[in-house]
């Protein structure tokens, strides 16, 4: 698009929260950055950002995390029920992943995206669910937004809060 008689032909950067923004000056859309002048830029954007955030009173109310929160805990619960339900899963030998993870044990959903060696690829956490449920469990993968693969990693995550990651060591 062209710009309009008066407005800068300088690069302008913009967040992702789409309204931060820097323009700097004597560089044009297309050119490269160097990498030190661009780990500045990102600085100043972040630096402004943070000082606009500050200006603001929060948007969220105490109600509002309250919310989040028992609906997190809810797909947490709904997890850890389906952790320990085969057939919710659509296992069909009564295999569930309690079985073989009692409490989300050696799941590690803390390392994925990681090379798996039954996919003989990387793989996600979620990938590696539905590894379990086709093979061990005998059932069909779950879709990505199906609400039960949602809220099974909501319960594996859960049980591994604050579990430093040790690469190398799962």
């Amino acid at each position: 698009p062209s710009r309009a008689s008066g407005e800068s032909a300088n690069l302008i950067v913009q967040l992702c929260d789409g309204q931060t923004s820097v323009e700097i000056a004597g560089v044009r859309s297309g050119e490269v950055l160097p990498p030190e002048k661009a780990r500045e830029i990102a600085r100043q954007l972040m630096v402004k950002y943070a000082d606009e955030q500050a200006k603001q009173p929060s948007k969220w109310t105490k109600e509002d995390r309250l919310g989040w929160e028992r609906e997190q805990l809810r797909m947490i619960e709904e997890g850890n029920r389906l952790f320990h339900d085969w057939k919710a899963l659509g296992g069909t030998n009564g295999i569930s992943c309690d079985m073989c993870h009692p409490n989300a044990a050696d799941t590690h959903p803390e390392t994925y995206p990681k090379f798996q060696p039954q996919l003989k690829n990387i793989a996600t956490l979620r990938e590696m669910i539905n590894w379990c449920i086709e093979n061990p469990m005998k059932g069909k993968p779950l879709a990505c937004d199906d609400l039960r693969m949602i809220a099974l990693e909501a319960y594996i995550t859960s049980q591994r809060k604050g579990v430093p990651l040790e690469p190398g060591k799962h």
